[in-house]
Order: structure tokens, then sequence, then C-alpha cells
């Protein structure tokens, strides 16, 4: 690769696709964010509702699609044209956005959870594409710095989209409605962009038994060990990762003391970390598709979260209310984003060898099928690492707590991780 990491962004090779993946990831958590602020503040309690059962099952309402429609996505990433594909998925998301404008403004909580779910199920289909094209329009010693920036680019959609979805209700639904929509319709212009690819298998069947699909994409990747250690490598990232995004809020006030804008920051720092992680992998591996730092990440990340839980015990907290410029006064605090950062740092270290060694080592006919269990095993560790924290939370487990369990869990899973990178 030549002219460096960032070179892609001048070809069209990839930048078409990055920012339609972009623009995706962020409409995403836009319009999650703007739909839990209306359902928090004052919609939940117009129509009769605990807010906090509602932002749950939003939760679960985004991540089913996943399991239901990995599968078939990747069917047809393998049975037609990729870039085409991208483009009418892309089409889709303007129709979905646009039936968001009527549930926001009809205030229907029924509409908007179809919307949620809609909008998991178009999330569902491109991730097979984005994935499975990638290696079809780079070079191999391309494959680690493409990844890198595209999970660079997924997380800092995923805290930009989250940020200013919240702050887009205080301008009324008209605000969100016109945003959701307008992005949307970026993506698709930006996905017109990507270059056509040729069909890898185009006399593929396509099935539409959902569940017993999803069952047999995962049967039929499993007895891989070229990939699927790798597969399963990277659900652990996720099941990690969803552990920490879930306790923010939470840990920045009851353990902390501080105030909702600290809960972001600690979202801000958490995702600028593994976009810097991301992008370190090209420069740390020189192009070299391979995972012998895996192994090595993964032992940072369980370091840096027990160091985290070390940075965290101290007497319980007043009402949140310390901002920011306090909060990054302490030194204590200081240390504490510095452990959130070192996670997720390890975590962008971890994850992008992972991703280009499955792109590397899978024939194109079965590429987007591999990344399509890898979404199913993805979603299922997220639902699993859910009702982790919150069996441990009901146990009367502290926030803390929770971070040494997965510094623990991580350790013991070491082992298994550094035998699936020699595989």
């Amino acid at each position: 690769m030549r002219g460096g990491q960032f070179s892609l962004f001048t070809s069209r090779r990839f930048a078409p696709l990055f920012m339609t993946q972009f623009l995706g990831a962020f409409n995403d958590n836009f319009f999650k964010s703007a739909m839990v602020m209306l359902i928090t503040y004052g919609l939940a309690d117009r129509v009769g509702y605990d807010p906090r059962i509602l932002v749950n099952l939003a939760g679960g309402v985004y991540i089913l699609p996943f399991f239901l429609f990995s599968a078939l996505a990747g069917q047809l990433a393998d049975r037609y044209e990729r870039a085409s594909l991208s483009r009418w998925v892309k089409v889709a998301e303007v129709a979905v956005m646009s039936l968001a404008v009527v549930g926001f403004y009809t205030e229907s909580v029924g509409l908007l959870m179809a919307v949620l779910f809609l909008m998991g199920a178009q999330s569902a289909f491109f991730g097979p594409l984005k994935y499975s094209i990638l290696p079809q329009h780079l070079a191999p010693d391309e494959l680690v710095a493409g990844n890198g920036l595209v999970q660079m680019g997924t997380f800092l959609a995923i805290l930009t989209g989250t940020i200013f979805g919240g702050l887009s209700v205080s301008g009324g639904v008209s605000v969100a409605s016109f945003f959701v929509v307008f992005i949307a319709a970026a993506g698709w212009f930006a996905s017109r962009y990507i270059p056509s690819t040729t069909p890898v298998n185009p006399g593929m069947k396509i099935s539409f038994h959902l569940i017993r699909d999803t069952l047999r994409v995962v049967a039929n990747v499993a007895p891989r060990r070229d990939v699927f250690p790798a597969v399963l490598s990277i659900s652990w990232f996720w099941f990690v990762g969803a552990a920490f995004l879930s306790q923010f809020p939470a840990y920045a006030k009851l353990v902390l003391g501080a105030d909702e804008k600290v809960a972001t920051l600690f979202l801000a720092v958490f995702s600028v970390g593994i976009g810097a992680g991301s992008m370190a992998c090209d420069r740390l591996l020189k192009g070299e598709v391979t995972t012998k730092w895996v192994p090595t990440a993964a032992v940072t990340m369980s370091a840096a979260a027990f160091l985290l839980f070390l940075a965290s015990l101290r007497a319980p907290a007043a009402s949140g209310s310390i901002g920011i410029a306090e909060f990054v006064s302490s030194w204590r605090n200081a240390a504490v984003l510095a452990c959130l950062f070192a996670v997720s740092f390890s975590g962008g270290i971890y994850i992008v060898p992972l991703y280009a060694l499955i792109q590397h080592r899978t024939e194109e006919r079965s590429m987007a099928g591999v990344i399509a269990c890898a979404n199913v095993t993805d979603s299922l560790m997220m639902v699993l690492s859910a009702l982790a924290t919150s069996g441990m939370l009901a146990a009367g487990l502290s926030i803390p707590h929770i971070f040494l369990a997965t510094a623990v869990m991580t350790t013991f899973a070491v082992p298994a991780i550094k035998k699936g990178c020699s595989c």
C-alpha cells in the first residue's frame, strides 16, 4: 500500500464505502438516541409506560434483526452484486427514516419501535456487504488499514450520532426528523459511488427459513478452524464492549457522583480509544495480516479493566452533580479516564487483525456467510453480556465489580484466544 493508511480516503475503492458505512452507523445511533430522549423525557409518561422498561426493550428490538436476518443477508451478499445491493439497502434506509418522521410527529411508541427494528434489519443486511466487499476492492496488504479505518469510523459514528441525536430533540421533533432523512439520503448518495463487483456465487439458491438458516450459518462456519476462532474472538470483544458501554451512565452518577456530561465523556474516551487503536494496527503490523498482537492486546485490555476497578474503589458518591471541569481536575478521575482509554485502545488493536484474518482466509464465494455468522455470534454475546451484567447487579455487586469480573473473564479467555490465533 502506497501513501500510508489515510491514502485510502483518496481512492474510490474505499472512500465511498467508508462514507456509506459511517453515515449508516451515525444515523442508527442518531435515531436511537433521539428516540430514547423522547421516551425518557415525556413520551413514556404521556402514554403511561415506564421509560426504563421501554429503553431496555429498545435495545432488544434493535439486536433481534441480527439474529433473524444475518443468514439471509449473507446469502444475498454472496448471490448478488454487492455494490448494487448496498445501494438498495440504503434506499430502504431512506424509506425507514421517512416512517420514523411519522413516528416522531404522532408520538407513537409502537411505530418508533417498529422503525428501530427495521433500522436494525437494514444494518444486519449491510454488515456482510461492507466486510465482504473490502477484500474485493483492497489488496491483501491494505486489509489491516482498511479494517482499521472502518472500525475507527464506526465508533466515531456511534459517538457523534449518540451525542447529536440526543441534542437534536431539544430543537423539537422537526429537527430530528429532518436529520434522520437527510443522513439516510446522504448515505444512499455515497453508496452510488461504490465500485461494482462481480457476484461470487450467482447460482446460490436463497432460503427464507430465518431461524433454521441462522442455526445453519453458524453450524457451517463452526468446523472451520482457520476462521471460526477469530469469529468467536471478535464476539468476545463485543461482550466486553457492551458490558462497559451499558454501565457508563450509572457508573458516572452512582459511583463517581458525576453528571450526564461526564457519562458522555466516558463514551467519547472509549470511542476515540478504539478508533486510535484501530488506526495504530496498520503501523504496528505494517500491512501484514497477522494476529500475533491479539493475545497481548487481550491481556492489556484485561489489565486495564482491573486498574479501572482499583481506580473506582471509593466511598459511595452523592447525587450526580460533578461536571466535566471539576471531574477532570482530580487525579483519581484522570486515572479512570486513562484506564478507559487503555481498555478501548487495546480493544482496537485486538479486533482489527481478526477481521482482516477472516477476510484473508475466507474464499470469496463464502465470505458473506462467514461475516453473517460473526454478526449472529456478536449479537448473542451482547445479549449474554446484558444478562450477565444485569445478574451481577441483581446479586448486589457494584459496577466496579462488573469491571473486575470482565477483567477476570478476559484473563481466562486469553489462552483460548491465543490458541485460536495460532490456527
